[in-house]
């Protein structure tokens, strides 16, 4: 079992952009190192012959078909636009 030390748990804070006060950072070690022990014994499990899955239960997801299409819903999705002309979304001018 790897052990996970404070300056790594320090490190591993930093990347995560997470703000860890310097007194709790033995306990964030403690609690990484759990993760990867779990991990480990995960790695223990024979899974020769086990399908992959989605989910827990069989499911087959719905398909549709692939076809090209105008999509015909021009007026539908302009109606949203805070502002339209010609058949396009009117945006303010950002560069001068």
């Amino acid at each position: 079992m790897s052990a996970i030390d404070t300056d790594t748990a320090r490190k591993v804070a930093r990347l995560a952009r997470i703000r860890v006060a310097e007194d709790r950072l033995p306990a964030l070690a403690a609690e990484l190192s759990g993760i990867l022990a779990f991990m480990e014994q995960l790695n223990e499990v024979d899974v020769t012959g086990v399908e992959p899955m989605v989910s827990v239960t069989p499911m087959r997801l719905k398909r549709r078909a692939d076809v090209v299409a105008d999509g015909g819903r021009q007026a539908a999705v302009l109606a949203n636009a805070p502002e339209a002309a010609e058949g396009f979304f009117a945006v303010p001018k950002v560069v001068e």
